[in-house]
C-alpha cells in the first residue's frame, strides 16, 4: 500500500491485558498498512474467558458521542470501511449502524464488515438474549461482509451446518438478507463438517462469484483460544479491501492465522502471540491456497 493509508474505524471490546475484540484487530490492521480509528464497546482488564475481570462497559451514549467526534473533524469522507465485533447492548446495535449510515453518507464507497459475536460451539449465546435477533435485524441488512463462526452461522439461518453443502445453503441464506448492491460476502469461519480430512480446520467465503474453501491444520490448542476470531475478521478486511478478492483475502488471512496459532501453540502461552506473529500478517510463513467448490 502506497501514499495515504486507506482509515477503517472499528467498533468493538477493548482488553488492557491480552488480545480480543479492538486487542485483537487494530495491529494486525495496521501492520497491514491501515489507519484504524478505534472506539471500545467496553474496556475490561483482561477477556471474560479467564472468568474474572475488571473494568466497565460503556453505554451506547459514549459511542455515539465518539462518532459525532470524528465526524466534527470532517474526516468520514476519508473512511473506507466500518468494523464491527462484541456490541453488548441494544443501544450499542443502534449505534453502529447509525455510525456505518454516516460513513456511507460521507462515502458511498465505504463497506461495512460485521463480526456478528454472539457465541461459540460449546459455550452457546454469551451475550444477553435479545441481541442475536437485534443483530440479525439491524447489522445485517446494512452489511457487506459478514463473518460469523459455525455456531452463530446456524443461530443467523436457522440452518444446521453440518456438510459443506448445508454451509453453502447457510451462507447463500444470509447473503439474500445482507445490503443490496454491496459485494455480500459471508466469511464462515471455525468450519468443522463431516467428509472434511481429520485434524483440519476449514473457513469458507461465499460472493456472488462463487465459493472457496481454505482448509489449514488443527492445532491443539486447549483451550481455544480467544481473539482469533477477532482476528481473522480484521485480517480478511484488510486483505479484502487491498485486493477486492474474497479468494485471496480468504488464502491470505488464514494463512496468516495459522502463522498466528502456530507461534502461539509453540509458546505455550494463554492469549495470542499478536505481536510476536506481527511478520505472519504481511508475508506469511506458509501459504494455504483456497480452493474454489461452488
Amino acid at each position: 500500500m502506497t501514499g495515504t493509508p486507506q482509515n477503517i474505524l472499528s467498533i468493538q471490546s477493548w482488553v488492557s491485558f491480552g488480545h480480543v475484540g479492538n486487542a485483537a484487530a487494530v495491529f494486525p490492521l495496521q501492520r497491514l498498512g491501515f489507519e484504524v480509528w478505534a472506539i471500545h464497546t467496553v474496556q475490561f482488564s483482561n477477556h471474560t474467558g479467564y472468568g474474572a475481570w475488571t473494568g466497565a462497559v460503556f453505554p451506547p451514549e459514549a459511542v455515539a458521542d465518539l462518532i459525532d467526534g470524528i465526524e466534527a473533524r470532517g474526516v468520514l469522507p476519508e473512511c473506507g470501511a466500518v468494523l464491527s465485533g462484541y456490541m453488548g447492548s441494544e443501544g450499542t446495535v443502534a449505534a453502529v449502524v447509525d455510525a456505518v449510515r454516516r460513513v456511507r453518507t460521507a462515502n458511498p464507497e465505504a463497506l461495512y464488515a460485521c463480526d456478528p459475536v454472539m457465541g461459540d460451539v460449546g459455550r452457546g449465546v454469551f451475550v444477553r438474549p435479545e441481541l442475536p435477533d437485534l443483530i440479525a435485524a439491524q447489522a445485517i441488512p446494512e452489511a457487506d461482509i459478514v463473518t460469523p463462526n459455525q455456531f452463530e452461522l446456524e443461530l443467523l439461518t436457522g440452518v444446521t451446518v453440518d456438510t459443506l453443502e448445508h454451509a453453502l445453503d447457510a451462507a447463500r441464506a444470509l447473503r439474500e438478507r445482507m445490503r443490496a448492491g454491496g459485494p455480500r460476502v459471508v466469511l464462515l469461519t471455525s468450519l468443522v463438517r463431516s467428509g472434511a480430512p481429520e485434524n483440519s480446520i476449514e473457513t469458507l467465503a461465499v460472493t456472488d462469484d462463487g465459493a472457496w474453501l481454505c482448509r489449514t491444520p488443527l492445532l491443539p490448542l486447549d483451550p481455544p483460544r480467544n481473539g482469533t476470531g477477532d482476528a481473522i475478521a480484521a485480517l480478511f478486511l484488510g486483505h479484502y479491501l487491498k485486493s477486492g478478492q474474497a479468494a485471496q483475502a480468504l488464502s491470505l488471512s488464514m494463512s496468516a492465522l495459522f502463522g498466528l496459532l502456530s507461534r502461539t501453540h509453540a509458546a505455550g502461552t494463554r492469549e495470542i502471540q499478536l505481536v510476536a506473529a506481527q511478520d505472519e500478517f504481511v508475508r506469511p510463513a506458509r501459504l494455504f491456497e483456497a480452493q474454489q467448490v461452488g
